[in-house]
Parts: C-alpha cells; structure tokens; sequence
C-alpha cells in the first residue's frame, strides 16, 4: 500500500458541520488521486474548516502574492519607484507560457507594472522583481512579518532549471519523476522539496491573505494595492469555478507546476460575507492538464463558502 493511501487527514473545524464538509472534500479529491491540503476561514467570525492546514507545501506561482506584498510595501515607502522601467530581454528571461515569459522580442516595463504577474502568472515579470528585490530580502521581510509559515528560497526560473537538470528537455519525464517521488517520499528535482522550495501551508496563506484583507500587514497603500490586482487575475477555473455570481468577487493566485494545483484568494459578497482560502493539491497523475481536479477544487470553494457563510 502507498504512503498516500494510508494517510488520514488531520480536520479543522470548530463545529460539527464543518468538519462534515472538511472531510467530504478531502474524500473526494481522494477519489480524484489528489493529496493536499486546504482551508477556509471566514475573516470576520474566525470560523474555518480544512485539512492537513500546517502541512509545508511547494508553492509554484502562488509565491508571487508575498513576492509582490513585498515590493509593494516598498513602493509605498518609497524605496521602489513604481514608474522606474525595467528592460525584459527574451534571451535572458525566465520561462513560462505567459506574459513577458512568453513576448520574443525585447520589452521595457514600469516596476508597477510588472506587478501585474499576478493577473497572467507570469514569471520572467516575477523575476525581474526579484533582481530589485532579491529572494533574501523578500524571505527577510516576511520573517520580520511574523509570517514564519511561508519561505522564500529561489527565483521563479529556478523551478525549470530544477526540473530540466533532472529530465532535461522532457517535461512528461519530469512529470514521472514527480509521481515517483511523491511516493517514495524524496523529491529528485529539489524545487518540489518543501525543504528547499518557496514553500508554505494552508494556514500561513490565509493569515497572509487575512492579513492583507483587513490591513494588518506592510501599510495600507500596498495592502490596498494587492487586494486590487488579486482581483484582476484572467484564470478563474479553481476556487473560483463555482463562485461566479453578480453578487460575488473573487481575488486569488493560481500556481501550477508538474503536479501541483494550487489556489489562493478571498471571496467576498454584497452581504458582508469575507472567506479566504488556500488549496494546495498535488494530483497523482501523468497529465499538464486535470479539468476533474480544477472543478474539484472549485466545488470544494463553494461547499466551504456556502458552509462559513454568517
């Protein structure tokens, strides 16, 4: 029997039901060959529901909202220039399949603007943040946060690099060499190792996210300014698959790489109502694409938003 089938989630939930509905998503993203880990909470009552909350996962794409609170924060005291540009070279960016990761020509780009990697995920913007403010400083500043959940460790590129100095070109050979080592309990391409990735859990994301919602973190204007552009992001398939209403909005992240399935953001209605979540997944399968998984995921969205509503 594999280690994945013989682990038992750990439940979160200070009531009854929601611990109903926190062991009804994990069992079915169980029936999917997901593992992972998730958690809601409603960011004015405090109540949550979940699984596996602390376990440290490898973040993908999702280490961009701290990345970009980090620079935003300073911006906001002045120690960045948001108009400042910065030059984006396709012969020495990083990879990726969209934004500037995917332009073929040379593009100049306002610091501020670059922040909009959170709208496309795009990782050669994500990087050329980092050459301002580099993986150290951004991993410092959160330390100095209290946001001891979440480590910064390496550029974006550095996930590809890893992946491709253990597969090399062959991107399904990688994927294998996951699978593989998600069961044997050792990671070949180190970006997908907890220890040495950007990583971070559940609940460190929603404080994160909690955080950010009412103010609590770096100063308003930054804070302000992360919650906005949250709520530009074009890929709306996860945890907000199932949330599309007039009366809804939704502000998140997606990170995907190989593997992992991830989403984080805040739902909020016209009643009032605020819940943050995080769902970080990894999907025991040989395939880039997992439409079962992303509706999973969405479903698991609205059961926990349904369930937390005041």
């Amino acid at each position: 029997m594999s280690a994945a089938a013989e682990h038992h989630p750990a439940y979160t939930g200070g009531r009854g039901d929601l611990l109903d509905v926190a062991e009804g998503i994990a069992a079915d993203w169980a029936v999917l060959g997901v593992r992972g880990s998730f958690l809601a909470r409603n960011l004015d009552t405090g109540e949550q529901l979940g699984f596996d909350i602390a376990r440290p996962t490898p973040l993908a794409s999702v280490v961009k909202v701290p990345l970009a609170l980090v620079v935003l924060d300073r911006i906001a005291t002045g120690a960045l220039d948001p108009a400042h540009p910065v030059t984006v070279d396709p012969g020495t960016r990083s990879v990726g399949p969209t934004g500037l990761a995917a332009f073929r020509h040379p593009a100049t780009v306002a610091v501020g603007d670059l922040l909009l990697m959170l709208s496309v995920s795009d990782n050669a913007a994500a990087d050329a943040l980092f050459g301002l403010v580099p993986v150290a400083d951004v991993d410092a500043r959160l330390r100095a946060w209290g946001c001891d959940g979440i480590r910064v460790r390496h550029r974006m590129n550095h996930l590809y690099e890893c992946a491709a100095g253990a597969a090399g070109n062959d991107f399904s050979l990688a994927l294998e060499l996951a699978l593989r080592d998600e069961h044997a309990g050792r990671h070949t391409i180190e970006t997908l190792d907890p220890a040495h990735a950007n990583a971070g859990s559940a609940a460190a994301l929603v404080d994160l996210l909690q955080r950010v919602w009412r103010d609590e973190i770096a100063g308003p204007p930054a804070t302000a300014e992360l919650r906005r552009l949250m709520g530009l992001q074009v890929f709306t398939h996860r945890l907000a698959g199932e949330l599309r209403a007039d009366t809804l909005r939704w502000s998140g992240k997606t990170g995907t790489f190989l593997h992992l399935r991830h989403e984080v953001g805040v739902v909020e209605a016209d009643s009032g109502d605020r819940v943050a979540m995080a769902a970080l997944t990894r999907a025991d399968r040989r395939a880039g694409l997992a439409a079962d998984v992303d509706l999973a995921i969405g479903a698991a969205g609205r059961e926990a938003f349904e369930a937390l509503r005041a």
